[in-house]
């Protein structure tokens, strides 16, 4: 961790513990070493803070280029492993950035839905997450966040006191014959089957 990291990072491991009374539900099955692509459920702002503090390393983030112009915090994004997008989302630069902090051994929180949920429901997986793991061949670990679209929804004005509980799921490998074709419809059922595995996470 960067030292910008790892001060953002303590600060939102006591934001969550003081406004949300987070826990962690399976905290052992988190990998801390070795490529891996956290999936995670997406309905708030707060998801990728509250993923990347299950973790015991820096993980990287993908986030609108447009954050970075923010005043203060802005400059401050890619100390934190921010990796700027463009906001459509279809941005092949940041697509191979992606892929090579994963090959290179990194973790990286990526949301199969692609955007945030209206309405707190898991939404469909595209197959832009699919794409990262045919190209990369990295375990991915599920995750579901609970709660966060009640303490901060999209669109919202204020903040929420809420229960947050995230739920770790058992990491899913890819066998080479999984991920050997390379073509629009294996991406998205690897998303899918990842997509799926995050809705089967419950809280126990």
């Amino acid at each position: 961790m960067t030292i910008v990291y790892n001060i953002f990072y303590n600060l939102a491991k006591l934001f969550a513990r003081m406004f949300f009374t987070m826990r962690v539900v399976h905290p052992e099955r988190m990998v801390e070493s070795g490529p891996l692509i956290i999936a995670v459920n997406h309905s708030s702002f707060f998801d990728p803070p509250l993923a990347g503090i299950c973790s015991r390393r820096g993980v990287y983030y993908l986030a609108r280029n447009t954050l970075l112009k923010w005043p203060f915090f802005g400059p401050l994004f890619p100390a934190m492993n921010v990796i700027p997008v463009e906001r459509d989302g279809n941005d092949m630069s940041a697509l191979r950035e992606v892929i090579k902090k994963v090959k290179a051994g990194h973790g990286i929180v990526l949301f199969p839905e692609g955007t945030r949920s209206k309405d707190g429901l898991l939404q469909p997986a595209r197959a832009g997450i699919g794409l990262v793991i045919a190209k990369t061949g990295a375990p991915v670990l599920p995750m579901r966040i609970f709660g966060a679209y009640d303490a901060y929804p999209k669109n919202a004005k204020r903040l929420h006191l809420s229960q947050i509980t995230v739920v770790i799921g058992d990491p899913i490998h890819f066998t080479p014959e999984e991920i050997s074709n390379p073509s629009r419809e294996t991406y998205q059922n690897l998303s899918d089957r990842v997509m799926h595995a995050i809705a089967d996470l419950q809280i126990s």
